[in-house]
């Protein structure tokens, strides 16, 4: 299924030597462990491009890193990474050497209450980024939005900050994501102009300093 193309179950049945039942059991198996399988009875499955990585070996501080970090994720409020975060944890889990094993203990997690406030935004945030997607912002103790066009999400250790050029004001910007009171979709998609890109803040920056 590595091509990416829709394959139906009973031809995958037929392949293996296995009753159509049997397939619709293994993928409805493989795609609840998080193997990014879509489709249905009837119409055919298609494995979405997963992200494999090659063998590695880690050291215990390397993976005590690993480990905190999956664990910030798993307890943030971005609902999707929390998720992602936890089904990563037990993959990993499940591969560890005996001495190494995660004793499931969420302990040594920092944050802060600006990284708290962020986190409600992040999904969307990085949707926009994803997809480069305007967004209208509104700022806390502020009445009107800004229309922007979302450039980088950087993390400080203590705060979230978004870049953007801002569409009201003709210039670069860059916000701290807790003090975002509103945020919306708004818009549609922009394609990159000279002079509104993240390379062009970059150089500009660079210039400035």
């Amino acid at each position: 299924m590595r091509d990416g193309q829709l394959h139906r179950a009973a031809d995958l049945g037929r392949r293996l030597g296995v009753s159509t039942r049997t397939i619709w059991r293994d993928m409805a198996t493989l795609s609840g462990s998080g193997i990014p399988i879509e489709g249905e009875r009837g119409v055919g499955y298609v494995l979405r491009a997963p992200v494999s990585l090659p063998p590695m070996a880690l050291n215990r501080d390397e993976f005590e890193a690993l480990r905190l970090g999956m664990i910030l994720v798993a307890t943030s409020e971005d609902t999707t990474l929390a998720a992602a975060a936890r089904s990563l944890r037990g993959k990993i889990g499940a591969v560890t050497p005996q001495g190494m094993q995660d004793d499931g203990a969420d302990t040594f997690v920092y944050s802060s209450p600006e990284a708290a406030a962020s986190a409600r935004h992040l999904a969307t945030l990085r949707r926009a980024l994803r997809e480069h997607l305007f967004l209208d912002l509104t700022l806390t103790g502020q009445d009107e939005s800004m229309r922007v066009r979302p450039l980088h999400l950087e993390y400080w250790g203590r705060l979230w900050t978004l870049t953007s050029w801002s569409e009201n004001g003709n210039k670069f910007i860059s916000l701290r994501v807790d003090l975002i009171a509103k945020i919306a979709l708004s818009g549609g998609a922009f394609l990159p102009e000279p002079g509104k890109t993240l390379d062009d803040f970059l150089e500009h920056f660079t210039a400035a300093h």
